[in-house]
């Protein structure tokens, strides 16, 4: 991607002339480490200072501890990217690119658990734990008709609600899965996924220039394996290049 960026693209993008990367610092997939500094290093960081790079302007990086308060954010003057799952309910705020990877959601079950696929969970009865405003949590919102969603807002809030409460199931992404497996015995991760959160890169709607910018470099990132690169690079397990 060497296009010459135009004004247009930098004043939308950086106005401040620094480019402020939303990153949401709960995805332990796409956020994989601090650097001495205290900045997240990892798949998305990388992804906004090559950005930066491109539009000519430094990075900083503007962190927020789950999802949600990131896109609650918009529209605020607090980011002029977002890096985040891209949902219809967050689209109504943002302008996203496509997704440029792509991580499952499943469920964890108890030893004494009857079901074998995602799809066999949502029945009268059955109790979900999740982490509130997670981009799982929106389709969960969306797309369960007959079980009772339970939200939680801390990281382990979930997990220890799972636990106590001997709830039926727990939602979460796979590899956040792999490691609470470990903490409740007998317990199984279901095969397959209920959705794949589709992890893209937005900004504001009034920023048309800029969104198409992004849309382009998104393209590219995946064509020339600068996606696939910087999976490799943070040896990142459970996140794949979207297609």
């Amino acid at each position: 991607m060497n296009q010459i960026v135009s004004k247009t693209v930098v004043s939308e993008l950086a106005p401040t002339g620094v480019l402020r990367a939303g990153i949401n610092m709960s995805n332990g997939l796409l956020v994989t480490g601090l650097s001495s500094s205290g900045d997240p290093q990892g798949v998305a960081p990388d992804m906004a200072a090559e950005i930066a790079a491109r539009l000519g302007v430094p990075v900083t990086y503007v962190k927020f501890e789950r999802p949600s308060k990131l896109a609650d954010a918009a529209g605020t003057n607090a980011w002029d990217i977002g890096l985040i799952g891209a949902e219809p309910a967050r689209a109504e705020k943002i302008d996203f690119t496509p997704a440029y990877c792509e991580i499952e959601a499943t469920y964890l079950v108890p030893a004494n658990s009857p079901f074998q696929t995602p799809a066999e969970v949502d029945r009268p009865g059955v109790r979900i734990a999740v982490r509130r405003g997670a981009a799982y949590d929106l389709w969960l919102t969306r797309n369960i008709k007959h079980a009772t969603v339970l939200r939680s807002d801390s990281a382990d809030g979930p997990l220890n609600q799972f636990i106590s409460q001997g709830l039926e199931a727990l939602a979460s992404l796979r590899q956040q899965l792999l490691k609470d497996v470990a903490k409740v015995p007998g317990a199984r991760i279901l095969p397959g996924n209920f959705t794949t959160v589709q992890q893209a890169i937005g900004t504001e709607k009034k920023n048309a220039a800029g969104a198409a910018f992004l849309r382009d470099f998104v393209a590219e990132a995946k064509r020339s394996g600068l996606v696939a690169r910087l999976i490799e690079k943070h040896h990142v397990v459970g996140l794949s290049v979207a297609p």
